[in-house]
């Protein structure tokens, strides 16, 4: 392999095959990485802004069956401190989140074995019913995976009812790693990594919004990554012709503080700076079909994400309100409506507020800021 040969074929938009993609991120110098995928944004991306977005993660429970290695956020059923957060909590929660701007709910909980696809279909029908502007960007595959499971039903039936009742995208969650090697690892409970893009394939169909992800740093190598990728780029491919498929793709660190994996296997997250602006640069390049690559200053900090902008990025998430499953396992990085823009500002670039959607939004005129508790 040459290096020229892949940039060429990157430049060109062509699919890279997983081995090519390693070839390129073990071998090509940090420069000419982050240079081919600027190029990429630049033309995937011609209004050279970054997006951003407000909303805040509401978790419907913290009780889970499926045990993952990384998570100290689930609690088994039963346990004293489990709940499932009830109605009067998401208006509090809702209303605050529209005073600081929100406007998109992400909710999600575990693999409760109680809650079926009649609980889910009532609540987001009386969200709706309450604030009907108001975004819900819901659940993920392994939720999906598990209600189908208790309902013997299909992916596209469970899916189908979850958008008739107010579902308006499905985020990549519980990706991890796509390799069922890695998964048996990690999160044996959740569902396989072909159900996990079956879910996708389904979702798409009925052209419900997606995001995929990657969670990395932690047991696989680095061709299980790059499957991984090429996994991702496949579903997209299938989608129908005019339906949104993935929007965008969001690479994240494995946080260990406190995590099974830590202590009891002694993993923990070793990804360097470098590492992750590598692997910002090879989504970028190895998933010419989806538009925007999403930096995790969640995850990797804010002077991080910055450097990520020049190096295929052009997507800062959002200042996420509350959120509570990846900040229980050590992500201590946050950000307000003024300090995100700021921080885009300062890497170069315009900041856009925009919809799950990626359309532009202004903002609210009677924004108010939140106040944050480190």
């Amino acid at each position: 392999m040459q290096l020229q040969d892949l940039y060429q074929k990157a430049l060109n938009f062509e699919f890279l095959t997983a081995a090519e993609g390693v070839y390129v991120f073990e071998n090509a110098p940090l420069a000419e990485l982050t240079y081919i995928g600027n190029e990429l944004r630049k033309k995937q991306v011609p209004h050279g802004k970054v997006t951003w977005q407000i909303d805040r993660n509401v978790n419907t429970t913290n009780v889970c069956t499926a045990n993952c290695k990384f998570c100290n956020f689930y609690r088994i059923p039963g346990h004293k401190d489990a709940y499932i957060t009830g109605i009067e909590e998401y208006k509090r929660k809702i209303e605050e989140t529209v005073k600081y701007g929100g406007d998109q709910l992400l909710l999600q909980g575990g693999h409760h074995p109680e809650l079926g696809l009649s609980f889910y279909v009532n609540l987001f029908k009386e969200l709706k019913q309450l604030y009907p502007d108001v975004k819900l960007h819901t659940l993920g595959p392994p939720e999906v995976a598990h209600i189908t499971k208790l309902e013997k039903s299909t992916h596209i039936e469970v899916l189908r009812a979850l958008k008739e009742a107010g579902m308006d995208s499905l985020p990549g969650a519980g990706a991890e790693i796509l390799n069922d090697r890695v998964r048996r690892l990690i999160s044996k409970g959740k569902c396989g990594a072909q159900e996990w893009l079956d879910v996708m394939r389904a979702a798409h169909k009925l052209n419900i919004a997606t995001s995929g992800t990657m969670m990395f740093g932690h047991v696989e190598t680095v061709q299980e990554r790059f499957e991984h990728l090429v996994d991702i780029r496949q579903v997209q491919s299938e989608k129908p012709e005019g339906h949104y498929g993935f929007t965008a793709f969001i690479p994240w660190t494995f946080q260990d503080s406190d995590t099974l994996l830590a202590r009891i296997r002694g993993i923990h997250n070793l990804t360097t700076a470098e590492e992750y602006i590598r692997m910002i640069a090879m989504s970028r390049i190895m998933l010419p079909n989806i538009k925007n690559i999403q930096a995790s200053w969640l995850t990797v900090g804010k002077q991080v994400a910055q450097i990520c902008l020049h190096a295929g990025a052009n997507d800062f998430g959002s200042i996420m309100i509350e959120e509570n499953v990846v900040s229980a396992a050590g992500a201590p990085h946050r950000f307000t409506y003024r300090s995100i823009q700021e921080a885009i500002k300062e890497a170069g670039f315009e900041p856009q507020l925009r919809t799950q959607l990626y359309q532009f939004r202004d903002i609210p005129a009677q924004i108010q800021e939140q106040v944050i508790n480190y």
